[in-house]
């Protein structure tokens, strides 16, 4: 049983920033909110000319989403 979801952001100004949600279920349903919440809190960009800079920016403008742990 899955009770909570943390997720991860890099921040410009280089610093790790884990949010923590309250989840109640599965493991298999926690990936799914974790993918959901994604969806929601970013866009992907992809930036052909510096591959390095693609990826999911936080719609806040304040960083990049970089994953979550279902925990």
């Amino acid at each position: 049983m899955v009770k909570e979801l943390i997720v991860i952001a890099l921040l410009f100004n280089g610093e790790l920033s884990l949010v923590s949600f309250p989840f109640e279920g599965d493991m298999h349903e926690c990936f799914a909110y974790g993918d959901e919440l994604r969806e929601e809190l970013s866009t992907h960009r992809w930036v052909e000319d510096d591959m390095m800079k693609s990826g999911w920016y936080l719609n806040e403008g304040i960083g990049t989403w970089q994953g979550f742990i279902c925990k």
